[in-house]
């Protein structure tokens, strides 16, 4: 454990130094969702409507854009390999930059999904829900986006290969984020989306970590 805690220690550094990733996909986020208004038309009745879908597309792709450098920059100068030397197990390795992922990025975009979410006419009955499936939804989509990132490591047009590897996992998340936040605007339970969402995250805590650390292997040997 002390390993693990000092790797996810020292990928918030990085995160830290190179604070210009994280202050990217938030403005990312805040200006893609600042465009559907203008597309849509200011309309508060049809904004209120669509505003939970709004808010998990832009958040899903926002959380995207930090991933090319997760293992890239470590790979390239052969800090992974000092890493899986050091005792570690390739999967807790892939773990802790998946939380070091969520932390740097997945929270900042929680924290402006309300302000957002407030933009778009969002009715406050459905804001709880909302603040709560992304945050399921954000460890679901860093846990995915670890585990696309190790597969597609040292490939030829990675960059361009991981969104397409990525993105229709994330379908079902994306479905059910935004349909519990309608069911609750609308009076309804939001509970039953919100368990197959947490059922997901414990499927995926154990098995994305395993399925990251063996992409991470094959890409040194």
């Amino acid at each position: 454990m002390h390993a693990f805690w000092a790797v996810l220690a020292r990928d918030l550094r990085l995160s830290l130094r190179h604070g210009a990733d994280t202050l990217a996909a938030v403005l990312f986020f805040l200006a893609t969702a600042s465009l559907f208004p203008f597309a849509l038309g200011p309309g508060p009745e049809m904004l209120s409507r669509i505003a939970p879908g709004i808010v998990w597309v832009c958040a899903l792709l926002a959380s995207l854009l930090p991933l090319d450098r997760l293992f890239g920059a470590d790979f390239e100068d052969g800090s992974l390999d000092l890493l899986l030397l050091s005792g570690l197990p390739a999967s807790a390795i892939a773990g802790a930059k998946a939380l070091a992922h969520w932390l740097a990025t997945g929270l900042p975009l929680l924290l402006a999904a309300g302000p957002v979410a407030i933009m778009l006419r969002m009715p406050d009955a459905g804001m709880a829900a909302l603040l709560l499936g992304l945050l399921i939804g954000s460890l679901l989509m860093s846990l995915f986006g670890t585990m696309g990132a190790a597969i597609v490591l040292g490939a030829r047009r990675g960059g361009v290969l991981l969104p397409l590897l990525i993105l229709p996992l994330v379908v079902p998340v994306l479905i059910f984020g935004a349909a519990a936040a309608d069911a609750a605007a609308g009076g309804f339970s939001p509970r039953p989306h919100l368990l197959l969402m947490a059922a997901m995250l414990a499927a995926a805590v154990p098995l994305c970590p395993l399925a990251a650390g063996a992409g991470l292997r094959a890409a040194v040997e």
